[in-house]
């Protein structure tokens, strides 16, 4: 318990440098909401008007506590350019996004584990090589050109599904997971290859270590030792890697959204970021800080569950 509360109050601190960094990078950067709101019908008069009326014209120091105060009590602002509450906004999209993202995490999980103990099993056999170069050749293609050759194939050839056809989870929920499946694939391929790698060579390197070979001599099956002692240590890498990666799935899913027509956040940040709606863009920011830093938290108890003796700093 005092090791999370300690994890706690560092996540706190994070954040809390975060929220600076965000507020004011975007308060520096050229350009003015209010310009961009009205285009050419903007007057000076006009301007000077909106610009009062959000607050614009306060000191930065008074307008970004103002700010923070009202995002801990869940209130993320308003949007400058459709004039919403941005918690709504986001409200319908978010859910799209992390469906994707831990769909992906999954198909990653259950690719990887199974071939990287497999390759480890039968180091450099047939099997092993081939899977070695299938690897290398996936994680030298980027997701979004990945995304765009399944458009194209399953898509435009074979026409499984309608590009561009997306089915909201709540008209069809299993339309819309069947439409996730392609883009879930092109962003979980190169991680899968990138953790099966990881686990391949974790497995062999424990292998080697003097604890299987007391295992072997107890009379332990090659299996036994493998799941029972080997695979355990063996994890601990792996179980980083795949904590980035979901963190970094969360990230990759904005541009393969934007490949396969998926409306989730990345359609509203990259919109936001054009017109300097900048509520929407610093309450995106800040939610993959949290999710991050709560995988974080996540990848280090499950640390202390494979094995009590790890020492974590905190």
């Amino acid at each position: 318990m005092r090791y999370v509360l300690k994890k706690v109050l560092s996540m706190a601190l994070t954040l809390f440098v975060v929220s600076i960094c965000v507020f004011f990078a975007f308060s520096l950067i050229p350009g003015d909401p209010v310009t961009r709101m009205f285009g050419t019908e903007a007057t000076p008069e006009l301007i000077a008007q909106y610009r009062e009326k959000m607050g614009l014209n306060d000191p930065l120091i008074v307008r970004y506590f103002r700010w923070l105060f009202a995002f801990l009590q869940g209130d993320m602002g308003t949007s400058y350019d459709y004039k919403i509450p941005v918690a709504g906004m986001l409200a319908e999209k978010v859910p799209i996004t992390l469906t994707l993202a831990i769909m992906s995490f999954v198909i990653m999980t259950i690719i990887s584990i199974p071939l990287g103990i497999y390759t480890a099993k039968h180091e450099n056999g047939i099997a092993d090589h081939i899977v070695n170069v299938i690897n290398q050749i996936i994680m030298a293609i980027p997701p979004f050109f990945s995304g765009i050759i399944m458009t194209f194939i399953f898509g435009l050839v074979l026409k499984m599904f309608k590009p561009g056809g997306f089915v909201s989870y709540t008209k069809d929920f299993w339309g819309f997971i069947k439409y996730l499946i392609l883009p879930a694939i092109a962003i979980a391929l190169p991680k899968a290859a990138m953790a099966t790698k990881l686990l391949r060579g974790s497995v062999i390197d424990e292998a080697a270590k003097d604890y299987t070979r007391t295992a072997y001599s107890r009379g332990n099956t090659t299996n036994g030792v493998l799941y029972l002692h080997v695979l355990k240590n063996a994890m601990i890498p792996v179980v980083t890697f795949m904590g980035m990666a979901l963190a970094d799935m969360v990230a990759g899913s904005i541009v393969i959204e934007q490949v396969f027509g998926i409306p989730g956040i990345s359609r509203i940040l990259l919109t936001s970021i054009n017109n300097r709606d900048y509520p929407v863009v610093e309450a995106i920011i800040m939610g993959i800080s949290v999710l991050v830093l709560l995988i974080n938290l996540l990848v280090d108890i499950i640390y202390r569950i494979i094995d009590p003796r790890i020492e974590v700093e905190s």
